[in-house]
């Protein structure tokens, strides 16, 4: 009897534990931010697929595959093709939007118009030599990839939402957000795949 009321306050001692450092870290992330312009305190709101993301467990590559595995497929569903069935825009204004990587910080305003910031992460024209390397260069992309139904989607379905594809990638969900329209995706979808593109030549 003895063994099992030790065995019962330790399994107590450690969830409190677990609790009190939960709370400890909830704590310590609110006092680390404070509310400025639309950047809000609600950003920091995780949803499940960044608490999975976030936790050591999954971070020390040991997070449930299941779980990983039901995120892509929540995510997935997320995912909105275009209204009108058209995915490509126009490959110059593409260039402008992957440039820009101005809108949704606490000095824009709600009707500051947001950029996609695409060159912090990948490499796209060779002409820019200022990008980012924690994506995939995106050089030729369309010229190596073609320009299929199944890529054009795949394309299309990866800059709306990430994480359908890799739970844990570092990629924003950008169209899941709304962090980027219809009509500016399908820019950047042009900048990647149009044959006319420089991306592509």
């Amino acid at each position: 009897m003895k063994k099992i009321n030790l065995l019962v306050s330790a399994a107590l001692v450690i969830a409190s534990t677990a609790v009190m450092a939960q709370s400890k870290f909830e704590k310590d992330h609110a006092a680390s931010f404070k509310a400025n312009g639309i950047a809000g305190m609600d950003r920091l709101d995780r949803d499940e697929t960044q608490k999975f993301c976030s936790d050591p467990a999954t971070l020390g590559g040991k997070g449930d595959a299941k779980k990983r595995e039901a995120i892509e497929k929540a995510n997935m569903a997320t995912i909105k093709l275009p209204s009108d069935g058209k995915y490509l825009g126009d490959w110059k204004e593409g260039e402008k939007i992957a440039q820009s990587g101005r809108g949704a910080t606490w000095t824009d305003t709600a009707d500051t118009v947001i950029g996609g910031g695409c060159y912090n992460c990948h490499q796209i024209n060779k002409k820019e030599i200022s990008h980012g390397n924690i994506g995939p260069s995106l050089w030729n992309y369309g010229k190596i990839r073609g320009n299929s139904v199944d890529v054009v989607q795949y394309t299309w379905g990866k800059i709306y939402n990430a994480k359908a594809y890799n739970a844990c990638s570092n990629m924003p969900r950008i169209g899941h957000f709304k962090l980027l329209n219809e009509d500016q995706m399908r820019h950047v979808m042009a900048l990647l795949l149009d044959p006319e593109s420089p991306v592509n030549k």
